[in-house]
């Protein structure tokens, strides 16, 4: 590793930390959506897609995606109801999905009342054709399987949400942040 290298990859833990996290200590932990709207903010994230709609019965994967007898379902989900928020950022300069996906989950771990409900890497998650076309609707995101990570958190708050997060690496240049924020309707 050059030291010009080494640097950048300091300063961009610096300014990844600073930009998820920037309360003192014992502040209040910021929430998902300012987390989520940060990342907008980071200068090496261009935001893609997104949308929001209201969304019934929204399947989440909570197992990796497999075909079973013709039909492709995932090992395991679970099915909720709410206003789905859907964001794609292609990632720059340099950076990996796989980095900035890092900085943002550990962000996201000192929200209260976050759980981590599933994760996988590479292969483990299934088939990366799947994800981008048949569960995320972003032909983009089909990357190498090796490199794809996805997790599934629940936020347990005022508001219970389920927030997935998928990383997808194409090439050097093409590497894209998934981010989806189901909030739950009441029951």
């Amino acid at each position: 590793m050059t030291l010009a290298n080494f640097c950048s990859r300091s300063l961009f833990s610096v300014l990844t930390l600073s930009m998820f996290w920037t309360g003192p200590a014992g502040a209040a932990a910021p929430s998902v959506e300012t987390l989520i709207a940060q990342l907008n903010e980071y200068p090496h994230t261009r935001l893609i897609t997104s949308s929001e709609q209201q969304v019934i019965d929204h399947e989440i994967g909570l197992g990796a995606i497999q075909k079973v007898r013709g039909e492709w379902h995932f090992k395991k989900s679970e099915r909720k109801t709410g206003t789905l928020q859907a964001y794609t950022w292609l990632i720059g300069n340099g950076f990996s999905a796989a980095e900035v996906m890092s900085e943002f989950l550990k962000s996201v771990a000192q929200v209260e009342g976050t759980t981590e409900l599933f994760n996988c890497d590479g292969r483990a998650c299934g088939r990366a054709v799947q994800w981008a076309n048949r569960v995320f609707n972003e032909r983009v995101l089909y990357g190498r399987e090796d490199l794809q990570r996805y997790r599934v958190y629940s936020i347990d708050s005022a508001q219970p949400a389920r927030l997935l997060v998928y990383s997808a690496e194409r090439s050097e240049d093409r590497q894209y942040l998934h981010v989806e924020l189901l909030v739950m309707a009441a029951p």
